[in-house]
């Protein structure tokens, strides 16, 4: 049976390529590395926006205000398009985790919030299951 000649298959040439399965292997591990870092990225971001909605008094404080708006939806962007390589509950559970040890370790060094050798085990406690969730991915 002849080819049909409307439809043309792409052939793959071995001489300047890596076969297909060891360029698909490379493709999922640069994605899987993409989404942890977009997903550290939007947890720092939560920070930001938890700190800037503290700030805005109510939203009565405009630069407060806006700043909580757009990191808000950028730190969302951010875990929208990490969950859809790392799963749902390791995504959220890191991206919580960066965002509340970052906001309490800000409101510590401002001075906003008491700091105690205890708050700042359990805050640690915190970065340790976050990289131990990492680890286990």
């Amino acid at each position: 049976m002849k080819p049909d000649p409307v439809r043309s298959y792409p052939s793959i040439d071995t001489r300047t390529s890596a076969p297909y399965p060891a360029r698909d292997k490379t493709v999922q591990w640069r994605r899987l590395v993409m989404a942890w870092i977009v997903l550290v990225l939007s947890g720092v971001l939560e920070a930001v926006w938890a700190t800037a909605l503290g700030r805005s008094a109510g939203f009565t404080r405009p630069v407060p205000s806006i700043v909580f708006g757009v990191g808000l939806l950028v730190s969302m962007a951010g875990l929208a398009y990490a969950m859809r390589t790392l799963p749902t509950g390791t995504s959220y559970a890191v991206w919580v985790g960066i965002g509340a040890a970052l906001t309490v370790a800000f409101a510590m060094i401002t001075g906003t919030e008491s700091a105690s050798i205890v708050k700042i085990l359990l805050i640690l406690g915190i970065v340790g299951c976050v990289i131990g969730l990492k680890a286990l991915h």
